[in-house]
């Protein structure tokens, strides 16, 4: 006897997660079904017109703003900023430059020093 290969599946929230896209903002049959990791792999490499807006356009989850404003997720919790924005939200924050952005910013930059001094102490 031979075990039958099953496709692995996953909840809609984890597959909007690994495509960087908010859950809420998916179609409704994304948010209802179970995505199989083939199912994945095809959005991943050939995304429909939906995927494609919701990149450009967003609205755009937490992970992904702090990304495009070069701060963490932490730093926008601090800043007040806890929903989901768009890429217009986004770049209207990066044209006005508030002091909780540069704050963030230089926060940021001065965590990835420190833990790129630490790999090169570590591989010393």
């Amino acid at each position: 006897m031979t075990a039958r290969k099953t496709s692995q599946t996953m909840k809609p929230a984890t597959a909007a997660k690994k495509l960087g896209v908010y859950l809420e903002a998916t179609p409704a049959e994304f948010q209802d079904g179970v995505v199989s990791r083939d199912e994945l792999n095809a959005l991943q490499t050939d995304p429909p017109e939906w995927l494609q807006e919701l990149r450009r356009t967003g609205p755009h989850p937490r992970a992904v703003v702090a990304a495009r404003l070069g701060v963490s997720i932490s730093g926008l919790a601090r800043a007040g900023i806890t929903e989901a924005l768009t890429t217009d939200d986004i770049e209207a924050i990066r044209d006005e430059n508030p002091d909780w952005l540069e704050h963030e910013r230089a926060t940021q930059a001065e965590v990835r020093r420190q833990e790129a001094e630490l790999k090169k102490k570590a591989r010393s």
